[in-house]
């Protein structure tokens, strides 16, 4: 991508008289040096704008004025648009001229509704007192870690299960960079066969329009929440002209859902080979995986294995190229992942056209989530029945169910597409806690809807739970109990909507905020918010303000009990 210099004239401010400066915030020369210095001779193309206001504030703690003005300048964009996209992303610290810089630590009390269940606000009203006036406490959105509820991130290290105690030991370490656990790296991985099916590929001993037809006839579907047809994708894809782009969506973070950082944690390279795989068979020219910020450890786990495998490739590779979030929901939404990859704000885009024909870079895209290409190695090497035979009550393939709530035991549980919720918490959950009573559920996490207990035995998947107002999506499942309410779990849930809608189009910037002020009433005026519920659903651009009514439609439905007069 190349950048225009555009020649301005000097402007006049009365009769022959050339203002001696540009109008706007001028440069300073010592900012500009020490931007020029963090980024030596990385390239200066427009869409490693977020990549180098990461690198800004990882050394600095924040983004000053005087930095974005003179980053602005060194990547001659336009002031404006660099601190739209700084002011957009929730972990960047932009602190404007004559304000205080923030503290040196951010802890971030996780406030997802799994979270809230284990005793998140207990944490976040008494930790400020505790750590101190040299400590900036603050709410976050799910980090992705719902199975150790309530988690608390001090700088970059989350604290499972948390305490007061526990967090004030990690808050007075300072250790800023993130602890990761031993998991299988590149040799391991090479050790166990893998990489020999991509080698395959790349020798001629594999056919592209086999490996697709696998990939159909296994009925994987895209499990980011949208289910499209793996296969079918691919072969969309394939069909578009070069030069083809694929994108991996790891921004995980839709509330309860933690699947993607369970198996990165672990075996990174199964993810990695499956998404070569695809680029092989659908003819990809570039790779770009967008990882969520929150998930500083696979980020060094995926740095470390990517320089690891080009290294040492087991065959040509094509370029891939990871890109870290910035801390925004809309971003799991795949054209505002394009646009963030691109270096803007992460909004959605509308369609059509769509990704598959003008995606990243105005390319053609394949876009599949994490978990989708973990699949494919496995599948194409088993064979595309011993997938699809997997499911129950009818339904097809394996799921990974991240579950979390009030359960004895809270975690990714790979299960049978199909399965109920029931038959999900009796077989891998160990059961309800102690003291706790099954009272409802959120099958597909904060945008799934909520049902009760009363149509646990619904199979869960995708096209089952549409009939109730519900659907699957990431298969994010958060178990209630009769200590909880739906009621209040929505207003958790909106609250989230409310705070991560990209404030792009009105029925979803103003209708999630008017819709929380109802539903914080003890008795809902039901007729309005389903007024309300129906403007967002039908005239929301993308899928944030369609699905954010889901909690309050249920709630009125099947637990009118809590909200009547």
């Amino acid at each position: 991508m190349q950048n225009k210099t555009i020649a301005i004239q000097p402007v006049k401010t009365g009769p022959g008289r050339p203002r001696a400066t540009l109008k706007g915030r001028s440069v300073d020369p010592a900012a500009l040096a020490e931007v020029r210095a963090l980024l030596g001779d990385a390239p200066r193309r427009a869409d490693l704008l977020i990549e180098h206001l990461h690198r800004l504030q990882d050394r600095y703690g924040q983004l000053s004025a005087a930095h974005l003005a003179a980053l602005a300048a060194d990547m001659k964009l336009a002031q404006a648009e660099v601190f739209e996209v700084a002011t957009f992303y929730h972990h960047f610290d932009v602190v404007r001229e004559g304000a205080a810089s923030p503290p040196a630590l951010t802890v971030r009390v996780c406030e997802s509704l799994s979270c809230e269940l284990a005793g998140a606000k207990d944490l976040l009203a008494r930790l400020p007192a505790i750590l101190g006036t040299d400590v900036r406490v603050i709410p976050a959105p799910c980090v992705g870690r719902c199975e150790q509820a309530p988690v608390v991130v001090v700088g970059q290290n989350p604290v499972a299960h948390a305490t007061v105690d526990g967090v004030r030991m990690l808050a007075a370490a300072r250790q800023s960079t993130c602890v990761v656990a031993p998991y299988s790296d590149y040799a391991a991985y090479r050790k166990d066969g893998g990489y020999a099916l991509l080698a395959d590929c790349a020798a001629g001993k594999r056919e592209r329009d086999a490996i697709i037809k696998t990939l159909e006839d296994s009925a994987l579907r895209g499990l980011g929440g949208a289910g499209f047809p793996a296969g079918r994708k691919w072969r969309i894809v394939a069909a578009e002209p070069a030069p083809r782009l694929l994108a991996v969506n790891i921004d995980e973070g839709e509330p309860g859902t933690f699947k993607d950082r369970y198996y990165l944690e672990r075996d990174p390279h199964r993810f990695l080979e499956g998404t070569l795989i695809a680029a092989w068979a659908v003819g990809i020219a570039e790779i770009y995986i967008y990882l969520r910020d929150e998930y500083a450890g696979c980020r060094d786990i995926l740095t470390r294995e990517l320089a690891a495998l080009a290294a040492d490739p087991p065959c040509p590779l094509p370029p891939i190229h990871l890109r870290r979030g910035a801390g925004a929901y809309i971003c799991g939404e795949e054209s505002a992942m394009i646009e963030s990859i691109e270096g803007r704000r992460g909004m959605p885009r509308l369609r059509p056209p769509y990704v598959a024909q003008v995606g990243l870079f105005n390319r053609p895209t394949l876009e599949h989530n994490m978990e989708t290409l973990h699949w494919v190695r496995e599948i194409v090497e088993k064979g595309a029945a011993w997938f699809a035979d997997q499911g129950r009550h009818g339904r097809k393939g394996l799921r990974s169910f991240s579950v979390s709530g009030r359960v004895a035991k809270p975690g990714v549980h790979l299960a049978p597409a199909g399965i109920t919720v029931r038959e999900l918490i009796a077989e891998f959950c160990g059961g309800m806690l102690p003291g706790h009573t099954f009272y409802g559920y959120l099958p597909g996490g904060a945008s799934g809807g909520i049902l009760p207990a009363a149509l646990g035995d619904v199979p869960l998947d995708f096209d089952t739970l549409q009939a109730h107002g519900c659907f699957i999506g990431s298969a994010a499942v958060i178990i209630l109990s009769q200590h909880d309410t739906a009621a209040a779990a929505a207003r958790n849930l909106m609250k989230f909507f409310s705070d991560e809608s990209c404030g792009q189009c009105t029925p979803c910037r103003v209708g999630t905020t008017k819709a929380l002020k109802l539903i914080e009433r003890q008795q809902w005026d039901g007729p309005l918010l389903e007024e309300l519920s129906a403007v967002m659903a039908d005239a929301s651009i993308c899928g944030l303000g369609q699905a954010a009514p889901n909690p309050i439609r249920c709630v009125l439905k099947y637990f009118p009990h809590e909200v009547a007069p």
